[in-house]
Parts: structure tokens; C-alpha cells; sequence
């Protein structure tokens, strides 16, 4: 009987661990940091995973070449990035937060290559079910 108390015992301390891990798991994913690295992973770094979870299915993206705005849907930029899986890009990622609310937050990211930046305005916006990025606007300066 007492063997069946400690394992019971041990059991429930398992499960209940697993259960709080599972908890923080999901908490870390509603926070905007997740969401934010999962992007900068994804274009700079080629780690996709996670990418897809933090983005609006209605995000936009928006790049300007020259005089020309060219846009693209969430999964015209989901196939373009699985094509740049687990590629590093050469260049230093720096971000910064250029305004934030509960509900709305504004993110700068640069990608510093040699001679040129990449520089992406991500509008994140916190859903309830954890902060999406709802555009992308970049430019090459």
C-alpha cells in the first residue's frame, strides 16, 4: 500500500509539472517577444517554424522598389520563405520598439547588410490569442 501511495505520488507531480510546463508554453506564445522572434528567425536566420501561428491570415506585406509598391498575401511570403529554410542571411538584425500599447504595437526591424538595410515595419496587434503581425512594410535604404 505505501509503495502504491509514492507512485501515485510521483505520478501526480509528473502530471503536474507537464501540466504547468504546458501552461508556460502557451503563455510565452501569447507574448509579443514570441511573435517577434519567431519573424526575425524566420527572415533572418531561415528558422520558419513558428512563423505561420504569428501571422494575421489576412496579413499584408508591402515592399517598396524604386517607385514601385509591391505587395504580397501571407502565403505568396510563406513559399518564398520555405525556399530560404534554414538559410543565414549575412547581415546583423537589430530591432526596436517604435510605439506599443496593450492592444497595438508599432516594431521596427533592421537587417544591416554590407552596403545596404533592409528595414521592415511590423504592425502587431495583441488578438487574445497572442500578439499577430497583421503588415509588413519594408524598404532598402
Amino acid at each position: 500500500m505505501k509503495t502504491l501511495k509514492t507512485i501515485a505520488a510521483a505520478l501526480l507531480v509528473v502530471l503536474s509539472t507537464s501540466a504547468f510546463a504546458s501552461d508556460d508554453t502557451k503563455s510565452e506564445k501569447l507574448n509579443i517577444n514570441y511573435a517577434l522572434k519567431a519573424y526575425i528567425d524566420a527572415v533572418a536566420h531561415g528558422k520558419i517554424n513558428g512563423l505561420s501561428e504569428v501571422m494575421d491570415k489576412d496579413v499584408k506585406f508591402t515592399s517598396t522598389r524604386g517607385q514601385q509598391i509591391v505587395n504580397h498575401d501571407r502565403n505568396q511570403i510563406l513559399n518564398s520563405l520555405k525556399n530560404l529554410k534554414n538559410v543565414e542571411q549575412n547581415c546583423i538584425t537589430e530591432f526596436s520598439i517604435v510605439e506599443s500599447t496593450p492592444t497595438q504595437s508599432v516594431v521596427k526591424v533592421t537587417m544591416k547588410y554590407e552596403g545596404f538595410s533592409r528595414i521592415n515595419y511590423l504592425n502587431m496587434s495583441n488578438t487574445g490569442k497572442g500578439w499577430k503581425i497583421v503588415s509588413v512594410a519594408t524598404s532598402y535604404i
